[in-house]
């Protein structure tokens, strides 16, 4: 059987997705909620087999092991660490990931 990891939330990451729901509200409160929920079960997707996803590119300048999982334009950004994934920042694919956007995501 497979292992499965437990996925947990840093904070920035909590409040990304906060603020992609406002952004997408300020046309359709509906649509934003059915977008989250679609986010959430492809980031909740992570139990099983997180290394399915890449190591970002990011990380030869960051000197990290990072691995995101893209879906439709945003990039969820996590790290793996024994049997917990950590969601690190959930951003839109053409925003630069450097260390400052990650630093304010401290794992809780």
């Amino acid at each position: 059987m497979p292992i499965r990891y437990a996925v947990s939330f840093t904070q920035t990451a909590i409040r990304d997705l906060e603020e992609i729901w406002a952004f997408i509200a300020e046309d359709d409160v509906e649509q934003a909620t059915k977008f989250i929920l679609k986010l959430e079960r492809q980031i909740s997707s992570l139990e099983r087999f997180p290394e399915r996803c890449p190591l970002i590119a990011e990380n030869e300048l960051m000197n990290t092991r990072y691995r995101h999982l893209v879906w439709e334009d945003y990039r969820t950004i996590f790290r793996i660490s024994a049997r917990a994934v950590y969601i690190m920042r959930v951003i839109h694919g053409a925003r630069l990931l450097n260390n400052p956007l990650l630093e304010s995501a401290s794992v809780d």
